[in-house]
């Protein structure tokens, strides 16, 4: 049997680019004979013609022009990241009728829509499975693998480097600042770690799952996000003590009045699926009315796992199957507004650290103010201290509401019994 030869062209050639290049140039017969396809590349684009690479010199370009408009490449790998260039390149590629393929989780979670739209009018296709959740086919899931279920709640660990970091805290007591310099080390990390650690990322890759759970259309914008680097290592220590973990956890919920969409650290039982995802691992937990929960699990960071998932797009794209999904498939064309929950008004439970003066009287005042907001403790607990000292009051509560916490620790906080503001992790429900 003769097999189908589709030429590749890749825009970018950095970490992830030269793994795919590599593989490409290097495994084409194992390729061949998974797919039937052989994949043939042909150009790849580079800012620097001089840096030394291992791909020969006569595919390397510095013109995107090359690619985009070559006739002798069909699929178009698009791996510069970024809003533009990035955008404009997929959008001229698709109107010159070539299937592409991103990494780029940032341009699709502010121009899903008018790219998938740009796909659909074209009679082409976008496969992004590589956007989120590195080696995890998440996105095969939710379009195709559980397509017979509403999706009530995807919950994930969408960055390995923030679940590194908290995994070197949590389970080797490292401060923040040494697990961060490690993993820039191991290459889990940028230089600027920034995105990973504010939050940004997983906030752009929840948005791109989320708008697929519930074929909505979700921006960045309507996601609440916290990151990691307030947190200090006597929570992870008490968390520890009863029970917990922490994750750097991107949550998706459907409620009654909509939709709540959140990314921060959380602290997850033990007995959760979640909590035993440590290093540069991801892991995605999806609940569907049908299958109940599916949890999907692989490495979220370094070169290879995003290079294996761009090589399994470039595959899809090569075999001309997701062209009609983009014309038909309501969850990537057809998204619909939906009523976004306000941060306050997400119920969940709480742990609460306060630096409170042992004396008689101060357990009454802080009970007295988490009442007064309709805050119902779970559990206290204190260790033995010295009268007249301010010592570490560690609370759990039953569900409460984000805006009620709030406002019980602002009053706390100004307590003469509290010392300085109280510490905050909610606590993961299961969603089962």
């Amino acid at each position: 049997m003769q097999h189908i030869k589709i030429g590749v062209g890749l825009l970018g050639c950095g970490t992830v680019g030269g793994g795919v290049a590599d593989v490409l140039l290097r495994q084409a017969d194992h390729l061949e004979k998974r797919s039937g396809i052989r994949l043939e590349l042909k150009k790849v684009l580079v800012r620097d013609m001089t840096k030394p690479r291992s791909i020969p010199a006569s595919l390397i370009t510095t013109r995107p022009e090359d690619i985009i408009d070559n006739r002798d490449v069909q699929v178009v790998a698009e791996l510069v990241g970024g809003l533009e260039p990035a955008g404009e390149w997929i959008l001229r590629s698709l109107k010159n009728g070539k299937r592409v393929v991103t990494a780029n989780k940032y341009l699709l979670a502010h121009r899903g829509g008018e790219i998938f739209s740009a796909a659909a009018d074209a009679r082409s296709c976008v496969c992004f499975e590589a956007s989120c959740g590195g080696a995890i086919p998440i996105v095969l899931a939710l379009t195709r693998g559980l397509l017979a279920n509403e999706i009530n709640a995807v919950v994930g660990i969408l960055n390995g480097t923030c679940n590194y970091i908290l995994s070197q805290m949590t389970q080797n007591n490292k401060p923040y600042a040494t697990a961060l310099a490690e993993a820039q080390q191991a290459g889990f990390a940028e230089a600027d770690p920034h995105m990973d650690v504010s939050g940004l990322d997983s906030g752009h890759k929840l948005a791109v799952l989320a708008s697929l759970a519930f074929g909505a259309d979700i921006r960045p914008a309507d996601i609440d996000i916290q990151g990691i680097a307030n947190l200090q290592d006597v929570d992870l220590s008490y968390a520890k003590e009863l029970g917990y973990v922490c994750k750097l956890l991107a949550i998706a919920q459907r409620q009654d009045a909509g939709v709540s969409l959140r990314v921060h650290p959380a602290l997850v039982s033990v007995a959760h699926p979640l909590a035993g995802v440590n290093g540069s691992y991801n892991a995605v937990s999806v609940d569907g009315s049908v299958a109940g929960r599916t949890v999907y699990f692989g490495r979220g960071a370094g070169a290879m796992p995003t290079a294996s998932a761009v090589l399994a797009d470039i595959l899809e794209a090569a075999m001309g199957s997701t062209a009609p999904l983009f014309a038909s498939h309501p969850l990537l064309n057809n998204r619909r507004p939906m009523n976004v929950i306000s941060p306050t008004e997400v119920n969940t439970r709480h742990y609460l650290r306060i630096a409170a003066l042992d004396k008689p009287g101060t357990i009454h005042e802080i009970t007295g103010v988490l009442g007064r907001h309709q805050i119902s403790i779970s559990a206290m607990t204190q260790h033995e201290s010295k009268v007249g000292a301010y010592v570490p009051l560690v609370i759990t509560t039953h569900e409460a509401l984000d805006g009620s916490i709030g406002k019980a620790l602002a009053e706390l906080s100004q307590l003469s019994c509290v010392s300085g503001a109280p510490a905050h992790l909610r606590i993961l429900d299961d969603y089962e």
